[in-house]
């Protein structure tokens, strides 16, 4: 377990000195891929170019998979005819999905860490062989550390090959800026459409695999075979295109902010950005209320929860026992069933407004630091 937090407030450090200009959360995204670090495979002009990679963090020894995801067109949603269907999972609509990079496995404790306890900087202390790039990923804000509120998924909290669960979807965009920063490629939360598009690896029915949910057992993990805990990533089959536990083991984060009638205010068409960007208020309810996860998870899930097409929405009951007021834009202290995985678009944002459509506001964190400071 990791350590804990009293009250979960803001970790004193000389960040919250610095000038907030030179805080990388404060400075859009397409300021850090000038410079790539060399990674074989990662660089591709089109489409047909685009090939499995590798990435690993610069300065450790942690690794993750990047899989290419051609772009196409899918239905969005579920037929009216598919059990289990909820009325905001309709109508369906065809959507078009540009290519992009997933990674092939919800994001692990062991590379959250890296940002989120600073272990960069901590295991190198005053060396003198940090990057450039590194020493800027050093300066971005980092979550606290999770509170121990006796959640069982995050019993597994930094042990290899688990994934990292109970961020807000804040925290998952704040650690994809950071990758960026410290990679000079551009990572970032899928879109609900690419989430779905990316699980349905081609298919139509409710699962990848078909409709049958007596066949879940060998793709996922759910309320029934996982003792209400998450299991290590890649222990289930893997889609047709190569991605694990997308149905199961963790609820994933997309960038959307839910809305009941989605699909019926969408026109069929292309959609590079997402349709209704995340809530970025400071208060209560920051980082958490209406927000969309996607895929099903480990605790208390069944079957029909697991399917392509269902949205799991955000509530207050995700953050019950947040002691702080306003509440953490870091941590669900009821949600250790949620976690994400990162995706690369082919084509990068071309402007600063665009690049704003995907990132974390850096308003948010600094009224939180303002508000929370010690």
């Amino acid at each position: 377990m990791l350590c804990t937090l009293a009250l979960g407030f803001l970790i004193a450090s000389p960040l919250l000195l610095a000038d907030d200009s030179e805080n990388p959360l404060t400075q859009s995204s397409l300021t850090f891929l000038k410079n790539p670090v060399p990674v074989a495979d990662s660089v591709a002009a089109t489409e047909a170019e685009m090939k499995p990679y590798i990435e690993k963090i610069p300065g450790t020894d942690q690794t993750f998979k990047m899989i290419p995801i051609k772009g196409g067109k899918f239905k969005m949603g579920s037929p009216a005819s598919e059990k289990g269907r909820h009325a905001d999972e309709g109508p369906q609509i065809e959507v078009e999905v540009q290519p992009f990079w997933m990674e092939e496995h919800e994001t692990t404790w062991k590379e959250f860490e890296q940002f989120a306890l600073k272990y960069l900087s901590t295991k190198r202390g005053a060396a003198a062989n940090i990057t450039d790039m590194e020493r800027i990923a050093d300066a971005l804000a980092a979550p606290t550390q999770p509170w121990d509120i006796g959640a069982i998924s995050h019993d597994n909290a930094g042990k290899p090959g688990f994934p990292a669960s109970g961020m807000t979807l804040y925290a998952a965009q704040v650690y994809c800026k950071w990758l960026t920063t410290i990679t000079g490629r551009y990572y970032r939360l899928p879109t609900e459409a690419e989430w779905e598009y990316a699980c349905r690896a081609g298919s139509t029915t409710a699962y990848s695999f078909g409709d049958d949910d007596g066949d879940l057992e060998e793709y996922a993990w759910w309320s029934s075979n996982s003792g209400n805990k998450s299991q290590r990533v890649k222990t289930r089959k893997p889609n047709a295109w190569g991605l694990y536990d997308m149905h199961g083991n963790l609820s994933e984060w997309v960038l959307e902010h839910y809305a009941k009638d989605t699909y019926a205010q969408r026109k069929p068409g292309s959609f590079a950005a997402p349709v209704k960007s995340p809530l970025t208020k400071v208060g209560k309810d920051t980082g958490i209320i209406g927000h969309i996860a996607r895929g099903g998870h480990c605790e208390d899930d069944s079957p029909e929860d697991l399917r392509s097409a269902r949205r799991l929405v955000a509530t207050g009951a995700w953050k019950e026992q947040d002691p702080q007021f306003p509440q953490s834009i870091w941590w669900s202290t009821d949600a250790p069933f949620v976690g994400f995985r990162v995706v690369r678009p082919l084509t990068p944002p071309e402007t600063e407004e665009e690049a704003k459509l995907y990132e974390p506001d850096p308003a948010v964190w600094l009224q939180y630091r303002e508000t929370n400071s010690r």
